[in-house]
């Protein structure tokens, strides 16, 4: 079950809140419990068990862990505990990889093949496997204590809005919410989480799904076939496909968060005015990038190396481990050693070179570079996203396709919403929407504006026929 399903906005959604709103306070967290369950259970009944059985581990691991006072005793238990869920991530998510290339290189060798069956990979395994990770390393660093109770862990571990894609929010930035969400209660926060969960519907349903229709048609096609015009209309369509699922899905959590008292931590900043490749990655799946530095880039050293390689080989580590989080394919690990190469030529010299420039080239200059990326993540055959990219520059003007004026309405309004603060209004308007203190008359026309984008996004689910989620996959 999704967000932008019809299933979840006219049945589940409105019996969870109309259940979690005439609750008793101390049924609350079991209500979010149980519908967490049962959300989850719909997509995939056979691997609701494995999360609540691994969650059952990982809970008792680490109460265990916290009483305890050797530190080798902590730290195998430590060890253990992500031992057992990267196993798990690994298993589901890498073992079909790990064994379909070993299988390549027998092949080479004239040995026979191993046998494996195909692993179906349950859905949000890669965030699930995450917030257990920043649980038990939270608890083993002693910033913050551990849950008393294992239906608040597991409500923490399976809590819907965040369930399938995020954000990925630590456990210590959670954990006081769990137990006591009072301070963020309030009338307005359910109602400017209402607004904030329709925005996030419309950027999903009204614009990503419309650029995703022409992606997919365009990379469905034979590659030689393309023309220069098609292969670049193709991945800006995907490049606004990407941002406006995923951004529109984050703030379609950070709502439902808001409806029933809790806060989420922001997720998308914009990304596509980003300056340099670092700040994209600053505006970018910024709980990812959080949890990246935190849990992984520190450990490693951070930028407390006595070498500038050792600092660049910190920073490969990262980024090519985002790469491989993201999916098991070459593809994704090209991506992620691309934008590490590109962060450490930052390092090296083009953010010096990038200051003598103007700011509208540096957006111009890492939009372009951002966008090649994406075709490593969108063709996930590394020698048809090469032969792709061929085709974007072989300037060839033969075969072109034609658009119709309705897909370059929504490919204008795409590019507007992904620019539009580059400019001081258009940040004015964006605080205005999402940030700043609503007064009634803001709170009544908002309200009117969020109506009609649900009755237009309901419309379009329903007619449309062509409603895939991205990130639903990782």
């Amino acid at each position: 079950m999704v967000f932008s399903s019809i299933v979840f906005l006219l049945y589940f959604l409105p019996a969870f809140l109309i259940t979690y709103y005439f609750a008793d306070k101390k049924f609350k967290n079991l209500v979010i419990l149980l519908f967490s369950i049962f959300f989850y259970s719909w997509g995939a009944p056979r691997f609701i068990f494995v999360i609540l059985g691994t969650t059952f581990l990982d809970y008792h691991l680490v109460k265990w862990m916290d009483h305890t006072k050797g530190v080798l005793h902590r730290r195998l238990m430590l060890a253990l505990s992500v031992s057992v869920n990267l196993g798990l991530l690994f298993y589901f998510k890498y073992s079909n990889f790990f064994i379909e290339n070993i299988n390549a290189l027998l092949s080479l060798s004239g040995v026979n093949t191993i046998q494996w069956v195909k692993l179906v990979l349950p859905i949000g395994i890669s965030f699930y496997t995450f917030e257990t990770i920043t649980y038990v390393v939270d608890v083993y660093r002693r910033v913050h204590k551990p849950l008393k109770n294992f239906w608040d862990y597991q409500l923490y571990i399976i809590l819907f809005p965040k369930l399938i894609a995020g954000p990925i929010i630590r456990y210590h930035d959670l954990a006081d919410q769990i137990t006591d969400r009072s301070p963020n209660d309030t009338i307005d926060n359910k109602l400017t989480g209402f607004y904030r969960f329709i925005i996030g519907l419309a950027k999903k349903i009204l614009i990503a799904n419309q650029m995703g229709m022409q992606a997919d048609k365009i990379f469905a096609m034979q590659i030689p076939e393309l023309d220069t015009f098609t292969a670049w209309i193709g991945i800006l369509a995907y490049t606004f496909q990407i941002y406006f699922d995923f951004s529109g899905y984050s703030d379609m959590a950070i709502g439902l968060g808001k409806m029933i008292g809790f806060r989420f931590p922001e997720n998308f900043n914009s990304p596509y005015i980003s300056e340099s490749i670092s700040e994209f990655w600053r505006r970018w799946h910024i709980s990812l990038g959080s949890w990246m530095k935190n849990y992984l880039y520190i450990p490693l050293g951070g930028n407390k190396v006595a070498s500038r390689g050792r600092l660049y080989f910190n920073l490969w580590i990262v980024f090519l481990a985002s790469g491989f989080w993201h999916g098991a394919s070459w593809s994704f690990v090209i991506w992620g050693a691309y934008h590490g190469l590109f962060l450490v030529l930052e390092r090296s010299f083009l953010l010096s070179a990038f200051a003598r420039i103007g700011r509208l080239p540096r957006i111009l200059i890492t939009f372009f570079i951002v966008v090649i990326g994406w075709v490593f993540f969108r063709v996930t055959n590394v020698d048809d996203a090469f032969a792709y990219l061929g085709r974007m520059f072989s300037f060839s003007t033969q075969g072109s396709l034609s658009f119709d004026s309705e897909f370059y309405t929504f490919f204008f309004i795409a590019f507007l919403f992904s620019f539009l603060t580059c400019f001081k209004y258009g940040l004015k308007i964006q605080d205005a929407v999402f940030f700043s203190t609503y007064k009634l008359r803001r709170h009544f026309g908002i309200f009117i504006i969020s109506s009609v984008l649900l009755f237009l996004s309901v419309c379009s689910i329903t007619s449309f026929g062509f409603n895939p989620f991205i990130y639903f996959r990782f």
